[in-house]
């Protein structure tokens, strides 16, 4: 097994966290978050990924002959990329109503918001 899709993986990840732990704005850490969550397609279809192997359509294959990718992984990292999009679309939404209602999108300036 190749190590190099898991270390693509963690390193998309890390840039991601990286990016949400330095920004100054919300936009851009929701952005890193949607990098962050790129990272888990990557583990996710490395995950399924086997060497030499076929789809999983048995109409012209007898079963046992060949290898077949596993299409659980792959239906998984599908519902992986719709959730995303809806979280994402979901937190720019709660952007637009935070730069409405104080001004600014810069999470330093959000004294309000502190506990």
């Amino acid at each position: 097994m190749d190590v190099f899709p898991y270390l693509v993986a963690g390193w998309v990840f890390l840039a991601g966290c990286y990016g949400l732990a330095t920004s100054r704005n919300l936009i851009h850490a929701v952005g890193c978050l949607s990098v962050c969550q790129a990272a888990t397609y990557v583990l996710l279809l490395t995950v399924g990924y086997r060497d030499g192997a076929t789809a999983p359509i048995f109409s012209d294959l007898k079963p046992g002959s060949r290898p077949v990718v596993d299409p659980v992984v792959q239906a998984l990292t599908l519902t992986d990329v719709v959730v995303g999009a809806t979280v994402t679309a979901l937190l720019l939404a709660l952007v637009v109503q935070v730069a409405k209602r104080h001004g600014t999108v810069d999470p330093d300036e959000l004294s309000e918001l502190r506990g």
